[in-house]
C-alpha cells in the first residue's frame, strides 16, 4: 500500500486538477487514451456476452419447444404460442441489454476513428470535437439508440427468424395435426375462440413484421452493416 504523504490535501485545486496535466501533455494523453481504450472495451465485452446469453437462451427455447410439440400427435398446440410469448420476453430482455452495451460500444469506436485509426493513416480525425464528445458522455453517460432502433436491429438479426419459425410451425400443427373442426376450431385455446386466437396471432406477427423492415434512420454507431469491400483487401 502506498503511503500518503502527511501534507496531502485532495481538496487543493492542485490535486483536484491533477488529471487535467494529461490533456497539455501528449505522452502521458495517449498513454491515457489507451487505458480508457482497454477500460471501454471491457466492459462492451462483459454486455456482449450478456446478449449472447440472452439469445442462446431464446434458442434453445425455441428447439426444445419444437421438439416436444411434434413428438406426439396429442401435444396441445398453443405450447407453440407459448413459445412466442417466451421468445419475445427475451426480446425485451435483449434490447434493454443491447441499449447499454451500446453505451460502451460507442466510445470503443469514437476512440478507434479518431485515435487509433488516425494513427495508423493520419489523414485527419473523423471528427474534430470528439474529445469534447467523449468527455461529456463520460460526465454524464445516455443512452444513445432508440428502443425502436434497438427492437428492429435484435429481430432482424436474431428474433424474427426465431418467431418465424414458431408461428410457422404453430401453423403446421393446426393444418397438419387439426381438428375435424377445421383450422379455425382448432386454433381455439380453452375458452378463448379460435377466430380470436388467429387474429391476435397475425396481429402479432404483422407488428414483427413493421418492427422488422421498416425503414428508419440509424443513431447506432460504428454498427457492422455488410460485408466489407472485397477490392479494398486485394
Amino acid at each position: 500500500m502506498t503511503d500518503i504523504p502527511p501534507d496531502f490535501d485532495p481538496e487543493s485545486p492542485e490535486e483536484r486538477e491533477i488529471a487535467g496535466e494529461a490533456a497539455g501533455d501528449r505522452s502521458d494523453f495517449l498513454s491515457l487514451m489507451a487505458h480508457t481504450y482497454r477500460g471501454e472495451l471491457g466492459r462492451m465485452t462483459s454486455w456482449r456476452t450478456r446478449i449472447d446469453r440472452t439469445t442462446n437462451w431464446a434458442v434453445v427455447v425455441t428447439a426444445t419447444l419444437l421438439t416436444w410439440a411434434f413428438s406426439t400427435d396429442s401435444r396441445p398446440h398453443y405450447i407453440l404460442l407459448v413459445g412466442i410469448v417466451m421468445v419475445t420476453i427475451f426480446l425485451w430482455i435483449e434490447v434493454r441489454r443491447y441499449r447499454v452495451y451500446d453505451i460502451w460500444r460507442s466510445r470503443v469506436r469514437l476512440l478507434e476513428e479518431n485515435v487509433f485509426a488516425n494513427a495508423l493513416d493520419p489523414e485527419g480525425v473523423e471528427q474534430s470535437s470528439w474529445r469534447q464528445l467523449l468527455s461529456e458522455d463520460l460526465r454524464e453517460p445516455a443512452i444513445k439508440v432508440s428502443a425502436y432502433e434497438a427492437i428492429s436491429r435484435r429481430l432482424r438479426r436474431v428474433y424474427f427468424p426465431l418467431i418465424s419459425v414458431l408461428v410457422g410451425a404453430w401453423i403446421v400443427r393446426l393444418t397438419v395435426f387439426g381438428t375435424s373442426n377445421g383450422v379455425v376450431g382448432a386454433a381455439a385455446v380453452g375458452a378463448i375462440a379460435g377466430e380470436f386466437v388467429l387474429v391476435g396471432v397475425g396481429a402479432f406477427y404483422g407488428v414483427v413484421l413493421l418492427l422488422s423492415f421498416r425503414p428508419s434512420g440509424r443513431q447506432a454507431k460504428g454498427e457492422l452493416q455488410s460485408e466489407p469491400d472485397a477490392e479494398r483487401w486485394k
